[in-house]
């Protein structure tokens, strides 16, 4: 049994600790290892002019202070400070670890903890909506494992946390590990991001660090503020050194993100049908009209060559392939994230120090999203116009248009807290223990309404790709668009969610080490975590009103102005319900569609999951001489199983119960071996395995339907597996690296990653009765579930240089550089089926969210009172995900190249108070999406989505005194 097998393990890896030698040299290597004593790769100290590299593994720390006296001692300040820093970083670590050190207290020269991510080595940093940035992916793969102080954190019934919910004015340190060790959590097959927070201890006496911007975003013409607080102290007792520490941060932002989108793909008929096909000039061509012989979906949607026909009516009859839609979004967002972390620290004699600590991350957040969505598939006796050698329509018009607008709101509210007892404790000179116990808890709520308003309008007429992938689209009249009497009210949707999630974690760690030998460390450790998580929704939806939108009151309307800033020519404002009058005035909307109003309403469970993972470890550094140069070696094994017990409840079938348990158990090697072929030049080899867990939700079997709104004769729907299997990697690194200066580096990577047993989507036609579907009510859905039906490999080459110059003469002197290159390829195989689900063949797709290419370079200034980057961010093309298997389309969504120009200044009037000027996003960068499969595809007659991407502006001041 698999709890049986690690039990025993973990009995010899206590009685191996505890029986050690005791003439133990102790040196710290984990990244929970963070609370008196630096980590491998985490730097002594960067608060101040100081930058010190720790010891290495299984290197004497006597011997590491006489190196920081003399060669390692890098006294620098402000930006450089950070940049070498996180440069000692790599250099003393045995993993391959990029990092990101603040300048100082409080100082993490970011809004979040992602768009600070997005400067690291073989970091792709992606969805900048809302005004900042989101979402990463590590070498390509974007599952990291997050963790804070070495403790795994996640959100509500998620695996993951939100990064950008954690304020950069709480962090000290983030280290993103691009291998792992044995010691380490298993999961994450991109890796490892710790974010460290400041404690008591590191700092000599008492430190107060404040700090308040005001953030302009210019899309929503909106100023914003940013403040924190950091308080600490620490006092010599008679019951030893106590610190205490209290660090605060609020953050608002108020947004907008506009979009405008060509619509999905659908076959026409041409102006010309043929004889016996039963079809009028330019008219739509659903599936089974006419006895029509096409399948929606196709990986390589419906051939694009002129002349291209379709079997109808026993015809071969040519169609043409045009825009089923048009519509443009408005959203008016705000978030608001409260964030906190409190430490207490103990050190009662030289020998043991004991933290206690609680961290705190919060996010409120509401949407209003005002959409105005149009039809364009009705005929007109007006002919279109062809890309050339294509049969994909252009430009055309469009009569007797539907269309509606609908007022979406949407509200949110995350409560993230973990707390943590950490305790050290010395074995006599010469080795330690670490005990650490953590308790989480995280909870989402959130709630969804919205009303639509709809009207047929007399003709619109478009242009799918007027330009640069924007489309242009005019009606009859657009100034009807704007007058309440011409829209009748129609369907209402409501919904809320309510996810979460706690663990109770449990980690020991011992290790010891010999000044010489061979063998100069064993450590070895044992992991207990039971995760628990429940989601619970509730949805109720209603037909037409029947009713005039003139007739609600007037603060019930919404009108908006200068819509995508004159970078269209499409209309620039209309009416719909105020999503915000919605919200406010809920239970009188749900009384005028006769539905369930709040005091009768209630959450019905989905799912609830009690999983416990026990791992144990054991892992040894030794070191050998190969021509009278050190080749440092590092081998261990991790063993975990996880028992997962799952109850699913069924929403339409009265909540019908689903017990399932599973289990498994894995052995996961690791090595790394670090050879210094002279004092400034080293290779490194890392060879180890990691897991990524199925998401929650992913194994969640429960339906999420969406009604036939297409009118293609069936809905859509997601559906979780409950089967899923964790996901494999084996990864193989090689790094070579010149420390060429002490301030100065190059250093080029390449890396493999055999990944087995990738999740991919596959849709299967299935019937649903009972589903309450009111909108494009139907009872035949395509249901997409996540299967393990993919196996892939992703490779590729990372180049990284750090340059500060000694030669630079008078002001030049501070200038500096740092930037990297990351080189992708991926190909996974994806199954191909049939509307059964039946797999019918193979075929290959790079990664989703892989660039194959991308690179960002930081031009960094540090001289006297003045600080200053500018950085500039770039990655390829990129597939971001597959569409619904809906349309005549490439099934892939792809987004256009990514670009961000930063800027950030800094002005120390004294050593106390400092003035800041930031920049983000200063080239207006667009985000566009476009259809493509293999070679079928492509940004100009395939084009999707555009959004607008906002610029920011912050002016800023800090105080520091410590």
């Amino acid at each position: 049994m698999a709890m049986k097998s690690l039990i025993l393990c973990s009995a010899s890896i206590a009685a191996l600790v505890l029986a050690a030698p005791a003439n133990a040299q102790a040196v710290p290597t984990t990244p929970q290892d963070q609370t008196d004593l630096p980590a491998t790769g985490t730097p002594a100290r960067v608060d101040g002019d100081t930058v010190q590299t720790p010891p290495a593994p299984g290197q004497p720390a006597t011997d590491q202070v006489a190196t920081d006296q003399t060669d390692e001692d890098i006294v620098v300040t402000g930006v450089r400070a950070s940049i070498v820093g996180a440069l000692n970083v790599r250099k003393a670590s045995t993993q391959i670890v990029d990092s990101i050190v603040s300048e100082d207290v409080g100082k993490l020269p970011d809004n979040n903890v992602v768009e600070a991510l997005q400067r690291v080595t073989g970091v792709q940093v992606t969805n900048r909506t809302g005004g900042e940035a989101a979402a990463i992916s590590i070498r390509g793969l974007p599952d990291a494992l997050t963790t804070l102080n070495g403790r795994n954190i996640f959100t509500a019934a998620g695996q993951a946390f939100a990064l950008q919910d954690i304020s950069a004015n709480l962090v000290k340190q983030v280290d993103v590990y691009k291998t792992r060790a044995a010691e380490q959590i298993e999961t994450g097959l991109a890796g490892q991001i710790d974010v460290a927070t400041r404690r008591p201890f590191d700092f000599d006496g008492f430190a107060i660090s404040g700090l308040a911007r005001g953030i302009y975003n210019e899309q929503a013409d909106t100023y914003n503020p940013n403040a924190a607080l950091l308080v600490s102290n620490r006092w010599e007792t008679g019951i030893g050194d106590i610190g205490v520490l209290v660090n605060g941060s609020y953050t608002r932002t108020k947004y907008r993100d506009q979009t405008i989108t060509a619509g999905a793909l659908v076959p026409f008929a041409t102006e010309t049908p043929a004889a016996g096909s039963g079809l009028v000039p330019l008219q739509r061509i659903f599936p089974g009209d006419n006895n029509a012989n096409w399948t929606p979906g196709l990986d390589r949607g419906l051939s694009t060559a002129p002349g291209s026909t379709l079997n109808i009516n026993g015809v071969d009859t040519p169609y043409y392939l045009s825009r089923d839609a048009i519509f443009s979004s408005d959203l008016y967002g705000k978030r608001e994230r409260p964030s906190a972390n409190i430490a207490l620290q103990w050190a009662p004699n030289s020998s043991s120090v004991y933290t206690a600590e609680v961290f705190y991350a919060g996010f409120r957040g509401e949407t209003f999203n005002s959409l105005q969505f149009s039809f364009v598939d009705q005929p007109t006796n007006q002919p279109v116009g062809l890309y050339d050698g294509t049969n994909i329509v252009k430009t055309r018009s469009s009569s007797n248009v539907y269309g509606f607008n609908s007022g979406d709101y949407n509200r949110s509210k995350t409560d993230a807290f973990v707390y943590a007892l950490n305790g050290k404790w010395d074995v006599g000179e010469h080795g330690k223990i670490i005990g650490d116990v953590a308790y989480q808890t995280s909870k989402v709520t959130s709630s969804f309404t919205a009303m639509r308003t709809e009207r047929t309008a007399k003709q619109i007429d478009v242009d799918f790709n007027a330009g640069g992938g924007i489309p242009s689209y005019h009606f009859d009249n657009d100034a009807l668009l704007t007058d309440p009497t011409q829209w009748n009210i129609g369907q209402f949707y409501d919904n809320a969610n309510r996810d979460k999630g706690s663990a109770l974690t449990g980690t020991l760690d011992g290790y010891y080490g010999w000044d010489e030998g061979f063998l100069r460390q064993i450590k070895a450790g044992f992991r207990y975590d039971n995760r628990k998580a429940s989601t619970s929704v509730r949805t109720q939806d209603a037909g037409v009103l029947g009713r005039n939108l003139s007739t609600l009151p007037s603060e019930a309307l919404f009108t908006n102005s200068d819509f995508f800033d004159g970078k269209s020519d499409s209309p620039s404002s209309w009416v719909l319900p105020n999503g915000y009058w919605l919200n406010a005035n809920a239970d009188t909307v749900r009384g005028l569609y006769g539905l369930k109003t709040s005091d009768q309403l209630s959450l019905q469970r989905v799912f609830d999951i009690d999983e416990t993972t026990l791992a144990a470890y054991i892992q040894a550094d030794g070191e050998v001489s190969i021509f009278g140069r050190p080749l440092k070696l590092q081998a261990g094994v991790r063993h975990i199983t996880v028992d997962t017990d799952y109850n699913f409840f069924d929403r339409y079938n009265n909540g019908a119960q689903t017990f399932v348990s599973t289990g498994s158990e894995r052995w996961l090697p690791s090595f790394t071996a670090r050879y210094e072929l002279t004092d400034t030049l080293r290779v490194r080899f890392n060879y180890g395995q990691t897991l990524r867990r199925p998401n929650f939700t992913d194994i969640n079997p429960n339906f999420n339907l969406v009604g036939d709104l297409t009118n293609v004769g069936y809905g859509s729907g997601t559906a979780g597996t409950a089967t899923l299997k964790p996901t494999h990697s084996k990864n193989y690194d090689v790094a070579v690296e010149w420390y060429f200066d002490r301030n100065s580096a190059i250093f080029v990577t390449g890396f493999r990653r055999e990944v087995d047993g990738l999740v991919v989507p596959l849709t299967i036609r299935e019937t649903i009765l009972n589903n309450g579907i009111v909108a494009g009510a139907t009872n035949s859905f395509a249901i997409t579930r996540p299967v393990n039906a993919s196996n892939g490999v992703l490779k590729g080459v990372e180049l990284g240089l750090t340059y500060f110059p000694d030669y630079l003469p008078g002001p030049l002197k501070g200038l500096g550089f740092q930037g990297s290159l990351t080189v992708l390829d991926s190909k996974q195989n994806i199954p191909l089926s049939d509307a059964a689900g039946n797999i019918t063949g193979q075929a290959s797709s790079p990664f989703f969210g892989v660039s194959d290419l991308s690179y960002n370079a930081t031009l960094a200034y540090d001289r006297g009172p003045v600080g200053a980057r500018l950085s500039y961010i770039w990655r390829k093309a990129f597939l971001a995900n597959n569409e619904a298997r809906l349309f005549a389309n490439p099934i892939g969504v792809w987004r256009n190249p990514e670009k961000s120009l930063d800027l950030q200044l800094t002005l120390n009037a004294t050593d106390r108070l400092g003035f800041t000027f930031d920049a983000v996003n200063l080239l207006k960068a667009k985000q566009q999406t476009y259809y493509k499969f293999e070679d079928v595809g492509g940004p100009e007659q395939f084009n999707l989505g555009t959004t607008l991407l906002s610029r920011t502006f912050a002016i800023g001041a800090r105080y520091t005194f410590k």
